[in-house]
């Protein structure tokens, strides 16, 4: 087995070491080019708010003018599972839970653009209005097919 050496290091090299992880330590936690940088808006007077109702779940995103994410919520990040997501009442706690991220905003004025054939398409629209935000517009941009896929060969009997 033999002795074990005890190696006693200076203080040079011990406040070099801790200089190298600090830096490393702080290069570690700036953000990288694939992450992005948060952008802070401080008030935003309009924007945009996107409900895509599945029958599954429902999905509300809210941008500013140009179109930029500013916040999203959906009723399987409020904590709904199931078939409970497609529910009008998800769909409301959804866009309170949305609202509450974007408090600081103050947003006014909204823009809708309703998307799907899902149950908590009106619901959500009624829980923006008792939030207390102003609608301009409601928009339904559903995509509807122009002649579909082509139909199946008649069976032969």
């Amino acid at each position: 087995m033999g002795k074990k050496r005890v190696i006693k290091k200076t203080e040079e090299e011990l406040l070099k070491e801790t200089e190298k992880r600090e830096g490393v330590e702080k290069k570690a936690s700036q953000p990288t080019k694939f992450q992005g940088k948060k952008k802070r808006v401080g008030h935003l007077e309009r924007a945009k708010i996107y409900i895509q109702s599945t029958y599954n779940n429902t999905l509300i995103t809210l941008t500013d003018v140009q179109g930029n994410v500013l916040a999203w919520s959906s009723a399987g990040s409020v904590g709904f599972k199931g078939p409970k997501k497609a529910t009008p009442f998800a769909a409301s706690r959804v866009v309170e839970a949305l609202l509450e991220k974007v408090r600081s905003l103050e947003i006014r004025e909204a823009v809708v653009f309703v998307r799907g054939v899902g149950s908590g398409r009106e619901a959500a629209i009624r829980a923006l209005v008792n939030q207390g935000l102003e609608i301009s517009s409601i928009k339904d941009v559903t995509p509807v097919p122009h002649n579909g896929c082509r139909p199946r060969k008649p069976r032969r009997v």
